[in-house]
């Protein structure tokens, strides 16, 4: 057993247990990743999912990826090349479009649309700006953690002083974007509904919700932290697709030392004298100082942590985490490109982030059908066809698209699966595309389907949900994953909390894992190995 002698022990080699595991074996730890695939990345892979045709298998875009990870593990050096989108966003509407991107083009079409909302553009603009720099203080930090009165002191001062300087306009502005509804926050700033639309999305984006449920103007800035090329708030594609971003850590990781054992699932923690002490993989003990989880936490204490190592309460509230983002995501192999009926022509549109939902209503619709029938029969589609920047996804000529779509309910109700209406929702995508895109159903030759079922089957995605956990306003910052357990620290001594089920959430940004990694260095200061 004592080659499985390890100062730490990760279960999973997703983006977040690889970037914690570099961290620590920077710092000279012995460290395992235990990952239950055949390859690393967990859902930042990239799969040949048709012969000759590649794409992103469930993560599809890059922006919240941290620049410090980035720089720390040198992504670049180990492979990793990041391409920006030539526009940002494309929004077909009834008979009109709206773009978004760089070098004021979002200001000067909102104008197209509504002359007095560029102004209110601005304004918005600028509120973002406030709650956004504030946020990004805390995305590298452990949040406040509430009910540990010695530990939560010092980062409650901090969080003080940092609204302290705000002034009570800022404050104000604060206030509304953590607790109001997208729609509430949008509609006090514009008129046109494609304009209302393109910043609406990302407030349902991997979130079961209305536009109009409060706590969604939050869920939208998330998406608003990130950079890609250096560039703040662009959105960029990686050559190879997501998988590249997690083969690029891999090698980072193992050059540091880590070792990587694929094709070993977790089969359950290892407890001795109330503390995490290994864990069983494949019928075999692994040891360590420290047990780290990349996975949902509701994975983590519903099926790894033995029964009766945590209290009962903590058993309850992990038992109780709310999983559901209503995602469904496919991948298409195009014989051609679309032709859109409002912008039928080639161009820069088509390597956007193309949003078919052209209203605040649209998507109120949407996540009513969801939640009265089980998935959305007009539903919000995200379409990206990143073989337009990186032509090695498919053979020439041909093309490959990322269908990210929402509402689709994990739970569909009594007698029915998701194995029985996979396809026909499949099918319901693809014409909806068609509606805006005459002729995309017949270019279509093949298809990759990931239901809210196939989400939690192939990634250990539970409920289907993308972020590890729900972003609502109880399940987020200090209550991210519980009260009293927000600083990467689970209730079982020993184990720690590395992936999106922690602050500040899902993305892949490589922020939990490395805020994970600093509370376990932290930790070591103050006891010896105990081997």
């Amino acid at each position: 057993m004592g080659e499985n002698l390890h100062d730490a022990i990760i279960i999973g080699a997703g983006h977040n247990g690889l970037t914690c595991a570099y961290y620590l074996a920077k710092k000279g730890l012995k460290v395992a990743i235990l990952e239950a695939a055949g390859t690393v990345g967990g859902a930042a892979v990239t799969d040949e999912f048709l012969p000759g045709f590649r794409n992103s298998a469930a993560s599809y875009t890059v922006s919240l990826l941290n620049p410090k990870v980035i720089r720390d593990l040198q992504l670049e050096r180990h492979g990793l090349k990041v391409v920006l989108r030539k526009t940002d966003n494309f929004l077909p509407g009834d008979g009109d479009y709206l773009l978004s991107g760089r070098g004021g083009l979002t200001r000067k079409e909102i104008a197209r649309h509504v002359k007095t909302d560029a102004e209110a553009y601005d304004r918005y603009v600028a509120e973002l700006e406030t709650v956004v720099r504030l946020l990004k203080k805390w995305l590298l930090r452990a949040p406040p953690n509430v009910g540990r009165k010695v530990s939560a002191l010092p980062k409650l001062l901090t969080l003080g002083k940092d609204m302290a300087g705000l002034s009570l306009a800022e404050t104000r502005i604060v206030h509304d974007f953590a607790v109001r509804s997208a729609s509430e926050i949008l509609e006090r700033h514009f008129q046109g509904e494609l304009t209302k639309a393109l910043f609406g999305f990302d407030g349902v984006v991997g979130n079961f919700a209305s536009p109009e449920t409060p706590g969604t103007a939050y869920v939208l800035l998330h998406h608003l932290f990130g950079e890609a090329a250096g560039v703040p708030g662009a959105w960029g594609h990686a050559i190879g697709g997501m998988g590249s971003i997690t083969q690029a850590m891999a090698r980072a990781c193992r050059e540091a030392g880590v070792d990587i054992v694929l094709n070993s699932p977790v089969e359950e923690l290892i407890v001795a004298d109330k503390r995490a002490v290994g864990v069983v993989a494949d019928g075999k003990a692994w040891r360590a100082d420290s047990v780290v989880a990349g996975v949902n936490p509701k994975l983590l204490f519903d099926r790894l942590v033995p029964k009766g190592a945590v209290d009962d309460d903590v058993a309850s509230r992990m038992h109780g985490w709310k999983c559901e983002s209503a995602t469904f995501r496919m991948n298409v192999a195009l014989s051609e490109l679309p032709k859109f009926t409002v912008l039928p022509k080639k161009g820069n549109h088509l390597t956007a982030g193309i949003i078919m939902a052209p209203s605040l209503g649209y998507m109120h619709r949407a996540w009513l059908d969801a939640a009265n029938t089980g998935w959305a029969r007009q539903p919000i589609i995200e379409m990206l066809i990143p073989s337009t920047l990186d032509p090695g996804l498919a053979p020439k000529g041909k093309h490959v698209a990322s269908l990210f779509c929402q509402h689709f309910r994990y739970d569909l109700g009594s007698g029915r699966s998701w194995d029985d209406e996979r396809e026909k929702a499949a099918d319901q995508i693809v014409a909806t595309v068609d509606a805006h895109a005459p002729g995309f159903a017949k270019s279509v030759i093949g298809r990759q389907i990931h239901s809210p079922l196939d989400l939690e089957r192939r990634f250990g995605l539970i409920g289907g949900d993308i972020f590890h956990g729900k972003m609502g306003l109880d399940q987020l910052f200090s209550a991210r994953p519980m009260i009293g357990a927000a600083d990467y620290r689970m209730p079982l001594k020993g184990l720690y909390l590395c992936g999106s089920g922690a602050h500040p959430g899902g993305g892949v940004t490589g922020a939990p894992g490395h805020n994970a990694a600093q509370a376990i260095l932290g930790d070591r200061r103050f006891w010896t190995r105990g081997h």
